[in-house]
């Protein structure tokens, strides 16, 4: 690694150690050539081993074409990007975040990372696409779904934000939008009702933004077309910390067996957009998280 070979002395100044050359300052290169090695140096290690280095590193690290390189050289925007970016280090990082933040959003792992609020009826149950009297789902990449019954059934799910990677300035001073979705269907030959709930939290559990939309009712003898969900948080109050995602319902005709709605492919992402507009920041991943 290239950092393995330099020294860092007290006064700031980095220099570079070879077998076959006498010390040389690496302050000596070119920006744009310091520029390029920076770009190859992993991020986290550039924020909290790199930056504090000397007043010239600092501003190399602090400089946005740094990220607008590493962005385009980990496939997160292409050469004939034209979207207005606020702040690249914060683009880089929310996209190299970014994923689901929901375990087993589509039953693959049965009931797994889900919570039981409610199991009424003959309880929740895992069934394969299309199932009786169903459809098949929009993605062929998703096989199965969870299954409610002729009571209420309710899971949820806790999504701890800090253990994910996304550290306090970063969520407080930033806010990213974070986008949630859900799928649901009911089956053609019985009606049913469902339910879904997403609470922004504080650390200690106080809701600052909830989504929370009256229960859907579907009439008997319908199409069972799949239904997608989608709900947007943006500029939400500071000190969110947890997101609460609670979803589920029965049906309405008190059926034995598992004929109230059918849900799956269930998504929290932190997107990279930020509806609020700021100064550039010198926001970086608090140090215990690597």
């Amino acid at each position: 690694m290239f950092l393995s070979n330099l020294s860092f002395h007290k006064k700031g100044q980095c220099v570079h150690r070879s077998p076959a050359m006498a010390l040389a300052s690496i302050n000596e290169l070119p920006e744009n050539i310091l520029l390029e090695v920076f770009t190859h140096v992993p991020a986290r290690q550039l924020l909290l081993s790199c930056r504090p280095v000397c007043s010239l590193w600092r501003d190399l690290v602090d400089v946005s074409t740094l990220w607008k390189r590493k962005s385009l050289l980990k496939g997160f925007i292409t050469e004939d990007w034209d979207q207005p970016v606020a702040d690249w280090k914060i683009f880089f990082f929310l996209c190299s975040l970014r994923r689901n933040l929901l375990r087993n959003p589509c039953a693959e792992e049965g009931m797994a990372s889900w919570q039981i609020i409610s199991n009424g009826g003959d309880h929740w149950r895992v069934e394969s696409l299309p199932g009786a009297h169903g459809t098949d789902f929009p993605d062929s990449r998703v096989k199965k779904y969870f299954v409610t019954s002729y009571d209420l059934c309710l899971k949820s799910q806790l999504v701890d934000l800090k253990a994910e990677g996304y550290w306090e300035e970063l969520l407080d001073t930033f806010r990213p939008d974070i986008v949630v979705k859900d799928w649901f269907a009911a089956r053609a030959d019985c009606g049913c009702t469902y339910r879904i709930g997403v609470h922004l939290t504080s650390a200690d559990y106080i809701t600052l933004a909830s989504f929370e939309p009256p229960p859907v009712t579907i009439e008997q003898w319908n199409d069972a077309r799949w239904t997608e969900v989608s709900h947007t948080f943006s500029d939400y109050p500071p000190g969110v910390r947890h997101i609460l995602f609670q979803h589920g319902g029965q049906d309405t005709q008190f059926w034995a067996g598992w004929y109230g709605p059918r849900v799956t492919n269930s998504s929290i992402i932190i997107s990279h957009n930020m509806t609020r507009t700021l100064a550039p920041s010198t926001a970086q991943p608090e140090a215990t998280q690597g």
